[in-house]
């Protein structure tokens, strides 16, 4: 396997080599950078190139023909730098739904749009102290991959034209609309013969009416699970060995089997699974079009995704056993949580020309729902009566927004838009099984109990306007966004934004915006218990039960915490663009972003009046702190001839950074400041996301091959494992993903490559942030999956 993976790395950097040897030809080629985009404002004649703002146009009927990732959230993180997604393990829901990050803010700071339209979030609250910490972010790999045509990224922030959410920028989907079919069928696995997959996706569209089109699209995925835990065999008498840790690693390895093979066990009995967790889709989309008169059309668009996960929680020794829990598992075990993701989506509208206007109306449901099953684990208050498998409860969101938009081109130098829209949100919370929730509860996932449960919601209204201006080579895009919420009152949003070629193909730009994000449902009304570290009396770190208590409880006033509010921000942004031929294009923006009353999670909170909610330690949601982000954007994308063949390479690169500016420590806080706001989360903001990351991709295509090579760079990142452990610095790491395709026949290909080709891995934890060394990686920058093959066989009908 290694001379394989040598040769492959060879074979890359060789055939590189050999393409930039060759002779360049100039010839003037059209590229994507003209194709027309549907975010950044509603005028309908805007292009990558002529934007105010950046905007990134992803073509994934390319990718997914010769990309290792399959899914939308893994696509985007290996072509625009400033966007981030990386797999969590043994996070409890955290490591079923992957959450996303742009330009260094938080998951729920980015609007995810589908044809323009307002796709839900999650019901999913990030809490196990991973990236996006404490936020609610919408799932992209809940839309299959076959439905879309191509990915704009707004890079900018966009809340006085889409409402809230938008701070850090926005994501919108355009679906398939044409008729044709295609289908591919993908396997893979890692160098380590596990976390299998398999995939096919595929969609037919065919013509609805005289002018009209409905495309159907399907994904059906199987990823097996991964275990990147060290086979070391956890002592059973409670002394733990990290043997790459210990002083004699080879004489703590023979102690430690020696005593299990006295019990007549063997070492898989203590084996952890720390890894990917073990994930299946099914996926069905729609997107139809037809037109009802000569000024009347109808659309409609939407789908189901139905996932299943299986992931680990922490392994539970004998010594964390007692009484008759130790007599059913007298050999400790590892519990594993199970979900059930379903989430449902629909728009439907009308739209009517009238006298050059065009008339939106359109209704939009989306709904989210995580149901948790906990099996191989134990009450251990319930002795012998308790089960081993446990429903655990589950939490839903549902959305329904109403638009009516009016936009016109008054004439060649003026365009303007104007709606209203009408959003009802609904949050609940639905018990477990009582054996899960009552006592000490079902070990490592804790059921949701009827004190969790909750049925609440709330809608907002909204007015907008949006005007563009055109005067020569100088452009201006003008925006501005009432909305009123029930819950939390009025918010005024306005933006700005210029554009002015000075040179025919050069360009400066820039804008400037103000922007809010209101609590979510989910940040409002969430509560649980949860099993997690802890320091005892004597500072031993140990497992226990903590709790996310709400915001709006009687113990959050008894603390002196504040009632929630939204976050409010302000966002500027300077560019350049570069476009000397029809085949090179360069844009250099530089951003800052500054969010005040940013919502996060407490740290852990130890308080005697914890002991009414059988809970060592709790977590509070709350406007604790103000942050200012800044950063440069760079993107190079250089199409030409290379011999008699067609090369595409593009270079692209984010640095990025933020810092909290300010705390907002409530004048009568009752607990200590750093329970209130502490290192362990300052990390997550201000240094667990890599700050550089950097991406040079080279596609070359001649007879019937395509050839792509991308290196991505991943930034160096911090790790504070305070209180239970220490400060770790985590080196950057370059990532190479290649591949080979080639077309057999004009509508069959086949291709093989990898993702990660070279196995690369973050820095191995130092041994008191690796849980006695059973995380030996922590899954920061581009996880702990290692080096992955892949084979597609890609079909066109």
């Amino acid at each position: 396997m290694k001379r394989n993976k040598f040769l492959l790395a060879a074979f890359a950097i060789f055939g590189t080599s050999a393409l930039f040897a060759q002779e360049v030809k100039e010839e003037e080629e059209q590229t994507n950078l003209n194709e027309v985009v549907l975010i950044g404002g509603r005028n309908s004649e805007r292009t990558v190139v002529n934007s105010s703002v950046p905007v990134d146009i992803i073509d994934i009927e390319k990718l997914k023909t010769s990309s290792p990732q399959l899914s939308v959230n893994d696509i985007l993180n290996y072509v625009i730098p400033s966007f981030n997604s990386v797999r969590q393990s043994a996070s409890d829901g955290t490591e079923h739904i992957d959450p996303v990050t742009l330009r260094g803010m938080g998951p729920d700071q980015v609007l995810v749009l589908v044809n323009g339209k307002r796709r839900h979030t999650t019901s999913l609250v990030n809490y196990q102290n991973t990236v996006g910490n404490g936020s609610v972010g919408t799932d992209l790999s809940a839309i299959p991959i076959s439905a879309i045509d191509k990915i704009e990224v707004l890079r900018d922030g966009a809340a006085a034209q889409y409402g809230s959410d938008a701070i850090a920028g926005v994501v919108n989907i355009v679906l398939k609309s044409k008729p044709g079919g295609d289908a591919s069928l993908t396997y893979g696995q890692t160098s380590r013969n596990d976390g299998e997959t398999y995939n096919f996706n595929g969609s037919y569209g065919t013509k609805l009416g005289d002018k009209g089109s409905i495309v159907f699209s399907a994904v059906i995925s199987d990823r097996k699970k991964t275990n990147r835990s060290k086979d070391h065999g956890l002592d059973i008498f409670g002394d733990n060995f990290a043997y790459d840790f210990a002083d004699d690693p080879a004489a703590a390895r023979a102690a430690d089997d020696a005593k299990i093979a006295a019990l007549g066990l063997s070492r898989k009995d203590f084996r952890f699974q720390i890894g990917d967790a073990a994930i299946k889709n099914q996926q069905f989309f729609v997107n139809a079009e037809t037109a009802l008169t000569d000024k009347l059309d109808f659309y409609s668009f939407g789908g189901v995704s139905l996932r299943q996960g299986n992931g680990y929680g922490f392994r539970r020794l004998p010594s964390d056993l007692s009484g008759e829990a130790l007599q059913v598992y007298p050999n400790g075990f590892q519990a594993t949580l199970k979900s059930n993701v379903n989430d449902f989506s629909n728009s439907t509208g009308l739209r009517y020309a009238y006298d050059g206007w065009n008339i939106d109306l359109s209704n939009t449901l989306g709904l989210n729902t995580f149901k948790y099953n906990v099996e191989n684990s134990i009450n251990q208050s319930l002795g012998f009566s308790s089960p081993t498998d446990f429903y655990a409860g589950r939490h839903q969101f549902l959305q329904n927004t109403v638009n009516l938009d009016f936009s016109k081109k008054i004439n060649q130098n003026i365009s303007l838009a104007f709606g209203g829209e009408y959003r009802y949100e609904q949050y609940k919370i639905g018990a477990g099984d009582e054996a899960s929730y009552t006592g000490s509860g079902s070990e490592s996932f804790r059921g949701f109990a009827p004190t969790n449960s909750i049925n609440g919601d709330r809608n907002s209204f909204a007015a907008y306007v949006d005007g563009e201006l055109k005067f020569g080579n100088f452009s201006a895009d003008v925006a501005g966004r009432f909305e009123n919420y029930s819950d939390f009152g009025n918010t005024i949003n306005g933006k700005l934004a210029l554009r002015y070629e000075y040179i025919k193909g050069y360009s400066i730009r820039g804008a400037i915006s103000t922007g809010f994000r209101a609590p979510s449902l989910q940040q409002k009304y969430f509560s649980n218990s949860y099993t997690d570290f802890y320091l005892d009396e004597n500072g031993n770190q140990v497992l226990g039960t903590k709790g996310i208590i709400r915001n709006e409880s009687d113990l959050s006033r008894e603390l002196g915490l504040d009632q929630l509010k939204q976050e409010k921000s302000i966002n500027a942004s300077l560019g350049l663009t570069f476009r000397p031929t029809s085949k090179l294009f360069i844009t250099i923006d530089g951003y800052f972003i500054r969010v005040n009353d940013r919502i996060v999670l407490t740290s852990d909170i130890y308080d005697p009046a914890l002991e009414q909610y059988n809970i060592t330690a709790a977590r509070i949601f709350t406007n604790a702190i103000d942050t200012e982000t800044k950063g440069l954007d760079v993107v190079i994308s250089y199409d030409t001839r290379l011999g008699k063949g067609k090369l595409n390479a593009s270079l692209s690169g984010n640095l990025n950074e933020t810092k909290i500016v300010d705390y907002h420590f409530p004048a009568s806080l009752t607990i200590e400041r750093e329970q209130f706001f502490g290192p362990d989360q300052v990390n997550i903001i201000e240094s667990l996301s890599p700050k550089t990351k950097a991406t040079l991709a080279l596609n070359y295509s001649i007879s019937g091959f395509n050839f792509m090579v991308r290196n991505t760079y991943f930034g160096k990142v911090i790790r504070d494992g305070h209180p239970y452990g220490s400060i770790q610095e985590h080196t950057g790491k370059v990532v190479t993903d290649a591949s080979i395709g080639y077309d057999i026949t004009k509508n069959f290909n086949f291709t093989i490559g990898a993702n990660n080709l070279l196995d690369v891995f973050p820095d191995k934890q130092v041994a008191e942030n690796s849980y006695y060394g059973v995380f030996p990686y922590a899954p920061v920058q581009m996880g702990m999956t290692g080096a992955y093959y892949f084979a597609r066989a890609s079909f066109k009908f």
